[in-house]
């Protein structure tokens, strides 16, 4: 069978891994030079970044497998914590970690030591855990996460130190406007398993190297294509075969991003209706500040700034200008950028109007309070990378297309595809799987 594969993302190489792995002949296009579609690297005052910084996890059940596939050490390539939650010490918020024990004891030893949450904010949770297994971590009627939560009466500190940035971080879609159903798939899928689920596997290496540029070189030894600086203009019928500029193709993966894939199908009969939900989809930004630090920093390793853990929790507060969600010591992860530091804002979209210049320094000031070290506040430069569609947003109810679609041979894959889980790596390669099993029965 011979496949083309439309976009070199993640999905995109997971279903070119797949098909090529069933002995498929496969072909990938990819418009940009650069593979990892919208988690991957760019080059940026002369250094190599991300356009935004991602966490995985231990349930990332089919990213795991592919990346071992393809020879991805996963020691090598990850920095691998156990569950945690922590704030900068000294600013009074939550310290939850969870040591290394078998489920669920890891996690009521981790509520138990604690510091930073009450008795009754303890209480809550464990009851909303207890609560969420015994139904299945699912609702027969989605609501938001914000109406979840006070069905079961969560604590005001534990949804504003846990919960919510839980939520931020996993859907990139503020906790009063996300479905709960999600949600609740991934808390199943990481504190309702097996310990090793919830372990937060942070990439040393960039996006791109991590998995895409791995599955190409791989590829390339299985007989596929992957050709970048490829752009795709369109995808026309050839009797039962498809037409993909001057080649036909037994079969066709369109694994690029919904607005785009509308575009693409739009010419195809009866595409009114998938093309109308493929354009329906309310993208949500991702804003990450990188800040470069150089000298001494009271604090800091070997005169560059250096965090106590390889990433901490912020509490966000627009009004007095603390935008981060998150921080990430970029030089725990990879020696070679000591003393750069990675703030995320998830569900950007506020951050992202402001001047980039006065984002980082807003940025660069809450950093400096919150951890009490003002040389923060001056870093030595700045750059801050706004993926502006970097996924959808996961409302309740959201009804999304199928890997097939109306046409035999012509297949989706991406995040934003029917499933439990958000727009994740781990769901666009849950997709990009799903859609080379589907030409694989076809065949």
């Amino acid at each position: 069978m011979k496949v083309a594969v439309i976009g070199g993302g993640w999905a995109g190489c997971a279903a070119a891994v797949e098909l090529a792995r069933r002995k498929a002949q496969v072909t990938v296009f990819e418009a940009a030079r650069t593979l990892g579609g919208r988690a991957r690297r760019i080059e940026a005052n002369g250094r190599t970044l991300d356009n935004g910084q991602h966490i995985l996890l231990g349930a990332y059940r089919d990213t795991l497998r592919l990346l071992e596939t393809v020879g991805v050490d996963r020691k090598r390539c990850f920095l691998e914590l156990p569950l945690q939650m922590r704030y900068p010490p000294g600013a009074g918020a939550m310290d939850f970690v969870a040591p290394r024990l078998p489920a669920p004891l890891h996690l009521a030893v981790a509520l138990l030591r604690a510091r930073g949450l009450d008795r009754e904010d303890k209480l809550a949770m464990a009851r909303f855990s207890t609560s969420a297994r015994w139904m299945g971590w699912r609702l027969h009627v989605d609501c938001s996460v914000t109406e979840l939560l006070e069905r079961f009466d969560q604590t005001e500190r534990l949804v504003r130190l846990m919960w919510r940035p839980l939520c931020l971080a996993a859907l990139n879609t503020p906790p009063e406007r996300a479905s709960a159903n999600v949600f609740l798939a991934v808390l199943r899928d990481s504190l309702g398993a097996r310990r090793h689920a919830s372990d937060m596997l942070v990439p040393r290496a960039d996006l791109s190297a991590l998995f895409p540029d791995a599955a190409a070189t791989w590829l390339a030894t299985h007989g596929a294509t992957v050709r970048t600086g490829a752009k795709v203009a369109g995808v026309t019928p050839d009797g039962a075969r498809w037409r993909v500029g001057d080649e036909t193709f037994d079969a066709v993966v369109v694994a690029v991003a919904p607005t785009s894939a509308a575009t693409l199908l739009a010419p195809l009969p009866d595409a009114a209706p998938l093309v109308a939900q493929l354009a329906g989809f309310t993208p949500e930004p991702i804003t990450t500040c990188y800040l470069q630090y150089e000298g001494s920093v009271r604090g800091s390793v070997r005169g560059s700034v250096r965090l106590d853990a390889p990433f901490f929790a912020l509490e966000d507060r627009p009004a007095e200008g603390h935008w981060g969600q998150f921080v990430f010591d970029r030089g725990q992860q990879d020696a070679t950028q000591a003393g750069m530091l990675a703030v995320i804002v998830s569900s950007a979209g506020d951050a992202a109007a402001l001047p980039q210049a006065e984002l980082a320094a807003a940025v660069a000031a809450q950093l400096a309070h919150v951890f009490g070290q003002p040389g923060l506040a001056s870093p030595a430069w700045t750059k801050v990378i706004t993926e502006k569609r970097a996924t959808h947003a996961s409302t309740p109810g959201l009804v999304r297309p199928d890997n097939a679609t109306p046409w035999p041979g012509l297949v989706l894959a991406g995040d934003y595809t029917a499933g439990e889980y958000p727009a994740t790596l781990e769901m666009a390669v849950r997709s990009g799987v799903a859609a080379a099993a589907l030409l694989a029965r076809r065949a």
